[in-house]
């Protein structure tokens, strides 16, 4: 996973949703298009920049489309944040 294609799919409310809706557990692609009022085109293009920072899985099932949350690049993303977030606390606590 490329931290640019992470942040750039995180930086799109919709799709903080559509993790978030995910986190549920796996939904087809009509299941998450039904809550946002946007062309197909448009979600497909959502669709495709999770997938591509790997923060989604997809499978086909005959006509449907499943998309899952992918927990292991999401869990590596939120270690690297909070290693962030750590430093930067323990740089604040020494400056005391």
């Amino acid at each position: 996973m490329g931290s640019n294609e992470a942040f750039k799919a995180l930086a799109d409310p919709t799709r903080r949703e559509i993790l978030a809706m995910l986190r549920r557990g796996e939904m087809t692609a009509g299941e998450i298009a039904e809550k946002f009022d946007m062309t197909k085109p448009s979600m497909s293009h959502h669709f495709a920049v999770l997938k591509e920072a790997e923060l989604i899985t997809s499978r086909r099932d005959a006509q449907q489309i499943w998309y899952g949350l992918n927990t292991s690049v999401v869990e590596d993303l939120l270690a690297w944040a909070m290693d962030l977030a750590g430093d930067r606390t323990q740089k604040k606590g020494k400056a005391k």
